[in-house]
């Protein structure tokens, strides 16, 4: 399969995936460490695409230096651009094309179902189709939502009450439907009575405006993984998606050359190890694991299965890692510490500590430290994302800090907290509720002195 032309869509701020899109476009957040963008990438390579468009406009030069250099990929900057369609048509200007693959930079998807897309719309001579998922228990208000009967796309609705399905943000189009691209309305249209959608253009609404004017759109259901990363919680839905498909996919272990790995430690999956690591003895490994290059796993740690590992990590010390996990690049995590999600890149955990979810960046979290997994009501923690309050299909009563951080010694952070970025809980607090960016929280201590000495015990 070849495909003309790809056009992949990274200008949005992501507002909702506050803390983590404060310092990247959610183009750039890694899963399974690597970039959003990076996975796209290599999906529309593999589909022998052409020419690759990449648009940015939040924190746009992050995304231009990452596709910079890469062959057959051009940055569009659309910073300007009000909306999808918008920034759609100012990618493709100039461009010979008569099909275009469009995919919203902020999804994790399974290549075969961008294949299933195309090779549909060439095969039925439809001049456009969607790819969509089932809601599958999320609230179809929270998302663009498809009417679908067959293989026919039969309605766009913007977050409407009930609906089966969701629109994906990946679309394959030809160029005798850009027409309706090129005058999208600037708002999207077909929304439930008394909703209030937002002053710019969707690709959805031109979609819609295609099934009006009595265009056949073609609809393709997803069969593998597909994760819309919107929201934090997102983030590890996405680990867990993909992790899953690819420990099932592992067969056999792969152990560079330079790698080392004791005849004493307790290994019961496959292990795939870059250049000079190291795994040591008494480290139990209970499943699949990928571990990248120069990373010490030594001492007896413990990790579950389909952990991922980065590269330039010390791991040791009896530590826990749990099934699922994701550890980024030069992270430390030592001395009896335990991780249930993901940390990125240069983060230190130590002296037992727990964390249940989601770490940014270089962020040091203090002996000591627990996040709550467990609510004593066993219930589900009630989020605010831009004032509204929901609850998470999965993950509500996960942690999520921010890049920049740090937590005293014993700070205790209430599941389902949000801590944003460049904050520190200091130690001893007991965080109920969401800590903005830029804050410091202290406790503060009631002095209370009372005389002492021998003549307490009877001298």
């Amino acid at each position: 399969m070849q495909m003309q032309v790809a056009v992949i869509l990274a200008g949005g701020r992501g507002t909702k995936m506050w803390p983590y899109s404060e310092v990247r476009p959610k183009a750039l957040i890694p899963i399974l460490n690597q970039p959003v963008l990076g996975m796209l990438l290599k999906s529309l390579r593999n589909l022998n695409t052409s020419t690759i468009i990449v648009t940015g406009g939040y924190l746009g030069s992050q995304v231009e230096a990452y596709v910079s250099g890469q062959s057959g990929v051009t940055y569009v900057d659309t910073a300007n651009c009000l909306g999808t369609a918008y920034a759609l048509k100012k990618a493709l200007a100039g461009v010979t094309w008569d099909e275009c693959l469009v995919v919203y930079g902020d999804i994790v998807v399974d290549e075969a179902d961008l294949k299933r897309l195309v090779q549909f719309r060439r095969d039925s001579g439809v001049a456009a189709a969607a790819l969509v998922t089932p809601i599958d228990g999320e609230r179809p208000g929270d998302w663009i939502c498809a009417s679908v009967q067959g293989s026919s796309l039969k309605e766009v609705i913007g977050h409407p009450r009930g609906a089966s399905h969701r629109m994906c943000g990946i679309y394959a189009i030809t160029k005798e439907v850009s027409q309706y691209i090129w005058s999208a309305s600037g708002s999207f249209r077909n929304v439930p009575v008394g909703m209030m959608p937002p002053v710019e253009s969707e690709i959805g609404d031109s979609i819609q405006a295609m099934i009006e004017a009595g265009v056949d759109v073609g609809a393709v259901e997803t069969q593998g993984y597909f994760v819309d990363l919107d929201k934090p919680w997102h983030i590890l839905e996405a680990t867990m998606a993909l992790g899953r498909y690819r420990s099932a996919a592992l067969k056999e272990s792969s152990i560079h050359p330079t790698a080392r790995i004791s005849d004493k430690a307790e290994i019961k999956g496959h292990v795939v190890i870059g250049e000079n690591s190291v795994i040591g003895p008494r480290t139990v490994i209970n499943g699949n694991l990928w571990v990248g290059k120069d990373t010490i796993i030594d001492n007896g740690p413990i990790l579950g299965g389909g952990v991922v590992i980065g590269d330039g990590c010390i791991i040791d010390d009896y530590c826990k890692i749990n099934d699922g996990s994701v550890v980024g690049n030069r992270c430390k995590v030592r001395h009896g510490a335990e991780l249930s999600g993901v940390i990125m890149d240069n983060v230190y955990l130590y002296h037992y500590m727990i964390i249940s979810g989601v770490v940014g960046v270089s962020t040091d979290i203090g002996g000591g430290t627990m996040c709550g997994g467990l609510r004593f009501d066993d219930g589900e923690t009630v989020h605010v994302v831009k004032g509204r309050k929901e609850i998470p299909k999965e993950f509500a009563n996960a942690v999520y800090i921010g890049d920049y951080c740090r937590t005293g010694i014993g700070a205790m952070i209430m599941p389902g907290c949000k801590i944003g970025s460049y904050s520190i809980v200091g130690s001893g607090v007991i965080l109920y509720d969401d800590l903005p960016s830029r804050t410091m929280v202290l406790a503060k201590q009631e002095i209370v002195t009372k005389p002492w000495g021998p003549e307490k015990y009877g001298w």
